[in-house]
C-alpha cells in the first residue's frame, strides 16, 4: 500500500471518534422527496452577508484517466483522476464569479485530491491564505464501508458548524462523499451546494449552483 494511503487509512483509524456524530438526528438528513433546487436571486443576497456553507464538487475531470484504486497514491496525482483542460478553466471562472456575485470567503477547505486541491488552487488564486487540506475529505468511493464513517462525520462537522461573522466557507470535495451523507449527489462538476450550519451537528440544504445557472444570476 502507497505510503500516503497508509497514512490516511491511519487517520481514519485515529479519529473515528468523529463517527458518533453520524448518530445526531441532523436536518441534512435527506428525507423521500428530496429535490434539488437552484439557488436564487434572494438566497445568492444573503450569501453576500455570510453565515452559509458552499460545498464544491471540484470542477471538471478527466473520464479517461479514472484513479487507480485501490493503489491511489495521494502524494502522487499520476495514480488520480486529474482535471481536464477544461475543468482548469472553469475552476478560475467559478472562483472569478464568486468575485463578482460580492460572495465573501474566509476559509476554503479541500480534500487531499489533487483534483479538489488543483480546483481550491485555481479558483482562489492569490489567497493561499484561506486554503487548508482536510485528510479527511478524501474520495470516499475509494473506501470500503467500514472506513467512510470518519469522512462523513468530517463532512456533518464542516457543514453544521457555524460560519466566521460576515464570510461564508466553502468545501472542495466529492460527490459521493455527500450522497453518503444525505443521498445527495451534487452533479455536474462545478457545482456549488449551498447550506446553512445550524450548529449540533444540524445543517439545512437551500440550493445549488451548477456552471450555467451562473449566466442567470450574475449581471
Amino acid at each position: 500500500m502507497p505510503v500516503a494511503a497508509a497514512a490516511l487509512i491511519r487517520t481514519l483509524q485515529a479519529t473515528a471518534f468523529l463517527a458518533v456524530a453520524l448518530a445526531c438526528p441532523a436536518t441534512g438528513a435527506q428525507q423521500p422527496g428530496f429535490r434539488e433546487k437552484p439557488v436564487d436571486q434572494a438566497l445568492l443576497a444573503e450569501m453576500r452577508g455570510g453565515g452559509f456553507v458552499l460545498y464544491m464538487r471540484h470542477s471538471t475531470s478527466d473520464s479517461a484517466r479514472p484513479d487507480r484504486a485501490p493503489t491511489v497514491d495521494l502524494a502522487d496525482c499520476n495514480t488520480q483522476r486529474p482535471l481536464s483542460d477544461e475543468g482548469r478553466k472553469q475552476a478560475s471562472t467559478l472562483g472569478q464569479n464568486l468575485l463578482r456575485a460580492r460572495i465573501p470567503v474566509g476559509e476554503v477547505v479541500h480534500s487531499p485530491y489533487c483534483r479538489t486541491r488543483e480546483t481550491a488552487q485555481l479558483a482562489f488564486a492569490g489567497q493561499p491564505q484561506l486554503l487548508r487540506q482536510e485528510p479527511l475529505l478524501a474520495y470516499s468511493a475509494n473506501l470500503p464501508s467500514d472506513q467512510k464513517p470518519p469522512l462523513l462525520a468530517a463532512v456533518r462537522h464542516l457543514l453544521s458548524t457555524p460560519v466566521a461573522p460576515g464570510t461564508n466557507r466553502v468545501i472542495i470535495a466529492h460527490a459521493p462523499n455527500l450522497a453518503d451523507l444525505m443521498g445527495y449527489f451534487v452533479k455536474p462538476e462545478g457545482t456549488f451546494a449551498v447550506f446553512r450550519p445550524l450548529g449540533a451537528s444540524q445543517f439545512e440544504y437551500l440550493g445549488s449552483i451548477p456552471p450555467p445557472l451562473w449566466g442567470t444570476l450574475l449581471p
